[in-house]
């Protein structure tokens, strides 16, 4: 693992690459959007779409943001249809993984995304699917609708377990909506390991600092023979190689290590 040292940017420059960022990402959105609505009839078109769209949003917006991602690993993510899961800690996150993910990756977001400029408005028409946390029931039936969409047309998916951004990079316990998922499709799950972003977009502030990110795919991991009486253990199992994988300030405290609900 490579010692990462942030650089940090001047109010100016961070006012112009974010400008710039958005200016881009509208650009994008405005040259998409007919798509869209033409291919709505079909959903895994939009998915599709959507992801090479990634890759022209994801690389340049990273580049912008000053901080140079170190990719590893990525050839377990090509192996067939998985499911990623990632650390999250970082507003970056969805920029830095968008390009990186193989076409028929579905994404999942909060419901609250379509709010945020252009990218909300993408997502509400891309085909990926918008989870309601206020209701367990509901984001329950989602996951099972989306499992048997998955089963169908041969997707993967890319999901961020911990629910919500780590304020200090540390890694939260899971959410059980993943292991959920790879019962009810049984497709294997591709960790994806992500240092150093948490340093550069802190939550709840504005500027920035231009920080090396690290992002490791890992070899999958069998989910063939889990059985819903261990689920709490396979959890557990897998979040375990995430902890190992991490560097020491991104591991999580005792103190965090509560039980989460489903």
């Amino acid at each position: 693992m490579h010692t990462l040292v942030a650089s940090p940017l001047t109010i100016a420059r961070v006012t112009l690459l974010i400008t710039a960022g958005l200016i881009w990402l509208l650009l994008i959105m405005v040259l998409s959007v007919p798509l869209l609505i033409l291919l709505l009839p079909f959903r895994r078109a939009r998915i599709v779409l959507t992801n090479h769209m990634g890759t022209l949003i994801g690389r340049p917006l990273m580049w912008l943001s000053g901080c140079p991602v170190e990719v590893e690993g990525r050839e377990h993510t090509l192996e067939g249809s998985s499911i990623i899961i990632g650390n999250h800690t970082s507003i970056l996150d969805a920029f830095s993984s968008i390009w990186l993910v193989p076409p028929g990756t579905v994404g999942i977001a909060k419901k609250e995304i379509i709010y945020y400029p252009f990218y909300g408005q993408m997502w509400f028409l891309s085909g990926h699917l918008l989870i309601d946390r206020s209701s367990r029931a509901r984001s329950v039936g989602a996951l099972k609708e989306l499992a048997s969409y998955m089963r169908r047309k041969r997707l993967s998916v890319l999901l961020w377990p911990e629910g919500t951004r780590s304020r200090d990079g540390r890694l939260k316990p899971f959410k059980k909506g993943f292991a959920h998922l790879a019962l009810q499709t049984g497709l294997p799950i591709v960790p994806m390991v992500i240092t150093g972003a948490h340093k550069s977009w802190e939550k709840g502030r504005l500027g920035f600092k231009g920080v090396p990110i690290e992002i490791r795919f890992l070899p999958a991991i069998d989910t063939s023979g889990w059985t819903l009486e261990n689920l709490e253990r396979h959890i557990a199992e897998v979040r375990q190689v995430f902890i190992d994988t991490l560097p020491v300030d991104q591991r999580p405290l005792p103190a965090d290590e509560a039980p989460q609900p489903a």
